[in-house]
């Protein structure tokens, strides 16, 4: 670079390797900090392309960070025959870029540096960064107070967009992701070009407040066209959707110039004066790409329409956990047990005569080789052996969907994959369930039983002793009269049946309650397996998916748990 001829040195900033920070309040280091945590969380749930704009941004960011905040980077774009290199000269104050009818004129990016010699170097690190080469580095001439404000600024003059050489619009797409600000030079013919802001103006209209947008060639207009041309460009940035910066509010600076006469081009360097003495650029810039990074991520962590309840509701576990007991077959284990329960009370309950008839059959039923009890002893234990396998799909595709519901798709994806691995050898964990469980072999003896096997054995005593004095009477062994022990015999005979009746219903109760019991203690076993194979996996990614969205909101600008 030429040296200047140095003049009084003026206060500057350091150049310091901290990151640029903004302004109190603006929060903008929060915004990083939850779009860093928002990418490592999200990394392992989501394909790499939906995260890599804002994976750049954040690489970006930090590249920035380390280098001076004291500079401006600031580039000169356009399409071909605009004067981008003429422009760039009358703001540099000498011939820095050749400018001529030759197409395209600027080959590859050309940097000045408006710094003194006390400033030496500071820049350097930017530049390599923007991958300027050494050759085309200048240092502008520090002359008068016009360049002494604009210290700090570092102009690109940038190859033509629309050139049609191999390489050109690429370097320009790469500089354009890195520099802190940009000015867009068009001319009165091409302002409207569909490339330029199809490509360019409508995706960037985010990046508004480090954007200017400069008419040149207005010596080429009267100045009624001027004015009127200079309303269609901000018309035209208007339905880009391009903020423009007039009456005070932040927004795209527009200007009207003749980089050839000079005309408007003290305002121009003005109003970069401004924009590089506030020393803001660069967070500006950081602000509108994370903004533009979170609204390209909007589809993956912000489903349309109202926010559902995120997690699992008690009513969605319950649904789940019912499901997977009937899969098991609580339900028939239930009843198996009351019945088991009944026919323990009535062995113990029941009439002599009946005990004796029931002995008699589980002889016969042991002598033929077939179960204890007959087919009823173990009617319902079929059901219970392999779980259901349908019933244990459609419990877990019902609590799939149930979870899933309202959720961008990715994280609904992510939720169901995560019920249908864990579904996996759950009908297997349920079958074990059910094999660990089964039933008691004898239901627990209520003290009431006892009692009434004691009553069951009077009667019987006084059915054989009425029997017995009813014969006697009968063949003259023992005088009386015949009634008596017929009325015994008679009474023991009723009594019995009687008893065993009451005792029947008043065993149904307890029988209930047994069965209930021992379904419910299945239903449990099952929840069990649903619980640690599948509620808690869901519950898991529904609490990552809340945590993400959590730190998406900090990072669009909105308050932490908004």
């Amino acid at each position: 670079m030429t040296d200047p001829v140095p003049p009084a040195p003026a206060p500057r900033e350091p150049a310091a390797v901290r990151p640029p920070q903004p302004r109190a309040g603006s929060g903008l280091g929060e915004r990083l900090n939850a779009l860093r945590e928002l990418v490592g969380l999200s990394r392992t749930r989501l394909e790499p392309a939906a995260l890599a704009e804002a994976s750049r941004v954040l690489d970006e960011a930090a590249a920035r960070g380390r280098l001076s905040r004291a500079y401006t980077t600031v580039a000169i774009a356009g399409p071909t025959g605009s004067g981008k290199s003429t422009l760039f000269n009358a703001l540099a104050g000498t011939q820095l870029a050749e400018a001529g009818v030759r197409r395209p004129t600027t080959a590859s990016p050309l940097a000045c540096v408006w710094e003194t010699s006390s400033d030496r170097l500071g820049a350097e690190g930017l530049l390599d960064r923007l991958g300027i080469s050494h050759r085309d580095r200048r240092r502008a001439q520090l002359r008068d107070a016009s360049h002494l404000g604009l210290r700090g600024l570092v102009l690109i003059d940038l190859p033509d967009h629309d050139s049609a050489v191999p390489g050109h619009r690429e370097q320009v797409d790469r500089l354009l992701r890195l520099v802190d600000a940009v000015i867009w030079v068009v001319d009165p013919e091409k302002y409207a070009d569909a490339m330029l802001h199809a490509r360019y103006l409508g995706p960037l209209a985010g990046h508004a407040e480090v954007t200017f947008v400069v008419l040149n060639q207005t010596d080429r207009l009267d100045a009624e066209s001027a004015d009127e041309v200079l309303g269609d460009v901000r018309r035209v940035l208007d339905e880009d959707g391009m903020a423009l910066g007039e009456y005070g509010e932040p927004g795209a600076q527009v200007h009207a110039v003749s980089a050839l006469t000079g005309q408007g081009v003290a305002e121009l360097r003005d109003a970069l004066t401004a924009f590089v003495a506030a020393r803001s650029a660069a967070a500006r810039r950081l602000a509108a790409d994370v903004d533009q990074a979170v609204a390209g991520l909007r589809p993956v962590y912000v489903a349309d329409g109202p926010v559902p309840p995120l997690g699992l509701t008690e009513q969605v576990r319950w649904e789940f956990e019912d499901r997977l007991g009937t899969a098991a077959g609580a339900t028939a284990v239930g009843q198996t047990a009351e019945r088991t329960w009944l026919r323990h009370a009535e062995a113990a309950c029941g009439t002599p005569w009946a005990g004796l008839a029931h002995w008699h059959a589980r002889r016969r039923a042991e002598r033929r080789g077939e179960p204890p009890g007959g087919p009823a002893a173990v009617e319902g234990t079929e059901e219970t052996r392999p779980a259901a396998r349908p019933v244990v799909a459609e419990a877990v595709r019902a609590l799939a969907a149930d979870a899933s519901r309202g959720l961008p798709e990715p994280w609904a994806r992510t939720v169901r994959e995560a019920a249908w691995r864990g579904a996996e050898g759950l009908p297997s964990a349920l079958d074990e369930a059910v094999a660990e469980a089964g039933l008691p072999q004898r239901p627990p003896r209520p003290r009431w039983w006892a009692a009434a096997s004691v009553g069951q054995a009077a009667l019987l005593a006084v059915q054989l002793v009425g029997l017995a004095w009813l014969v006697g009477t009968l063949v003259a062994v023992v005088s009386g009269e015949p009634w008596v022990p017929a009325a015994l015999l008679a009474g023991g005979a009723l009594g019995s049946p009687l008893l065993a009746w009451v005792c029947r219903a008043a065993a149904r109760g307890p029988a209930r309650a047994y069965g209930l019991a021992q379904e419910q203690r299945l239903r449990w076993l099952a929840a069990g397996c649903g619980r640690g194979r599948v509620l808690e996996p869901v519950a898991a990614e529904l609490l990552r998916y809340r945590e993400v969205r959590g730190q998406y909101v900090v990072a669009a600008g909105g308050p932490p748990g908004g």
